[in-house]
């Protein structure tokens, strides 16, 4: 692949001043208002399908995937997934953590950072405004508050109590009410992953001609089945998939330490991409702090083993499960942006961070027409 011959000083300067940033925090405030719970992301496709529609971009949809490709298919392959966690009703004002009923724990290994850290969020939820809707149109069918949440054992879920949708059916998908929030040098929302898919949007918007992937029920770790299936059906092979996500960090003076994160593997497989090795390259000359998550989860272990305390996975991602299930004929790396507040509508990215994702992408994948 072919960079822009920037300088350091003018690199930073263009981080700083991204063309469009304006428009793509529109686009990302429009996306997080269409609710996208894991298992009943439908309305959230059809809300992609047609923005990219509009913009002259193929769109294919299959169960679980929307595929994009502009002109150039085969410049650039990248991959999103669209759900959010949230809640499903499962009774009688009963509702439970989507991702982790009983039916979709079927992909999950416990070895992924939603199922280690879920049960150490609950106290966050507890008034959080929600909000239900009818998972094939979108419509919206009421608003509520929670009002209790505790752990069910027997389960092993989280049952919340919500004030206001007690005439719900079982079945019926329950979002968090969010707004993207900017505050000086950050933004927050329930980030993690419609960042991700506001990123693609904006990037064929700045001239991105290559392929995408969005995918469904990442957070019960199935999206990488529709990610495979689709190469399979179509007989393909790639060493450069990259897949956009967030990663989280525990506290701001942790997340602040890089710009972007990268991972040299995660639980299930090693990345053996070269675009890795482009990434980082590209990050050293433009001046652009990364760490490797991997690496940092390793060194947090040797303190927590130390003290006798529990070892933190280093996290099963779409990625790695792509690699190990495919023997490795499908490779690829990651890029993420360092947030913290997790899985919360205050989920929370410094705007440096995106500004280099997007830096990133657009000098890496979109080709420069005076050259």
């Amino acid at each position: 692949m072919k960079f822009k011959k920037l300088s350091i000083k003018k690199s930073s300067e263009l981080i700083s001043n991204i063309e469009n940033f304006t428009s793509f925090l529109d686009t990302l405030k429009q996306l997080i208002r269409v609710p996208s719970v894991i298992g009943y992301e439908h309305s959230f496709f059809l809300y992609l399908k047609r923005e990219l529609d509009e913009l002259g971009i193929k769109t294919f949809y299959y169960d679980g995937i929307l595929v994009s490709q502009g002109s150039e298919p085969n410049d650039g392959m990248l991959s999103a997934h669209i759900d959010r966690h949230g809640l499903v009703c499962t009774g009688p004002n009963e509702f439970q953590f989507a991702a982790f009923q009983s039916k979709n724990r079927t992909d999950l290994k416990g070895n992924s950072v939603s199922e280690q850290t879920y049960q150490t969020i609950a106290s966050r939820f507890i008034n959080q405004q929600v909000q239900a809707y009818e998972p094939w149109s979108g419509s919206y069918l009421g608003i509520g508050q929670i009002n209790e949440v505790y752990m069910n054992e027997q389960i092993n879920n989280l049952m919340f109590k919500i004030d206001g949708l007690e005439h719900l059916l079982p079945g019926t998908p329950v979002a968090f009410v969010d707004k993207l929030n900017i505050d000086e040098e950050l933004i927050s929302a329930q980030l993690d992953n419609v960042i991700s898919a506001a990123i693609i949007i904006y990037l064929y918007k700045s001239g991105y001609q290559g392929t995408a992937f969005f995918t469904a029920q990442e957070e019960a770790g199935r999206s990488w089945r529709f990610v495979y299936d689709w190469f399979k059906k179509n007989e393909l092979t790639t060493s450069e998939l990259l897949v956009l996500d967030t990663s989280p960090y525990s506290t701001r003076n942790e997340a602040e330490l890089q710009d972007v994160v990268l991972r040299n593997r995660d639980a299930n497989a090693r990345f053996k991409s070269p675009l890795l090795k482009i990434l980082k390259n590209f990050c050293h000359k433009n001046n652009i702090n990364f760490s490797c998550k991997d690496s940092y989860i390793q060194e947090k272990n040797k303190i927590l083993s130390e003290q006798n305390l529990p070892l933190l996975s280093l996290g099963s991602t779409e990625l790695g499960r792509i690699v190990k299930e495919s023997k490795g004929s499908i490779q690829g790396t990651t890029l993420q942006i360092p947030t913290t507040g997790y899985h919360t509508v205050e989920e929370t990215a410094s705007v440096r961070s995106v500004k280099s994702v997007l830096y990133i992408l657009k000098n890496i994948l979109i080709k420069d027409e005076s050259e």
